[in-house]
C-alpha cells in the first residue's frame, strides 16, 4: 500500500522516513519529495508498505502524530491528478454561444 506522508520536517531524508515506518511493518520504499532546482525537501513524501494491513496500521498509528516539531498527516496515496500542464482548447466552437 502506498502512503502519502505530509507535514514532514524539512530536514527529513528517505532513511528517516523509512525508519519512522519500519516498527509498524515492512517498508519496500520511502521517498521524500524534493524541489528539482534547490534539492530541498518539500515537506512530504511517500512510503510503500508491503501489505495493506501494515499500511492501515501505519495510518492509524501515525496520522496526526508528532514527528520532530511537526504534526504529520498519513493517508493512502491517491493517483496523481493531471496538473493541467497541457491546455486543451474545447473543440466545440459553439460553446460560448450555447452558454450565453
Amino acid at each position: 500500500m502506498r502512503l502519502y506522508v505530509g507535514g514532514l520536517p524539512y530536514q527529513t531524508n528517505d532513511n528517516d522516513l523509512a525508519n519512522l515506518f519500519e516498527p509498524i511493518g515492512a517498508v519496500s520504499s520511502a521517498t521524500v519529495i524534493t524541489d528539482r532546482e534547490t534539492g530541498r525537501s518539500k515537506g512530504f513524501g511517500f512510503v510503500d508498505m508491503n501489505t495493506n494491513e501494515d499500511g492501515q496500521r501505519a495510518i492509524e498509528q501515525l496520522n496526526g502524530s508528532q514527528y520532530g516539531e511537526r504534526t504529520i498527516t498519513v493517508n493512502e496515496a491517491r493517483e496523481r491528478q493531471n496538473s493541467g500542464g497541457s491546455y486543451q482548447r474545447r473543440s466545440n466552437s459553439n460553446y460560448r454561444s450555447e452558454r450565453y
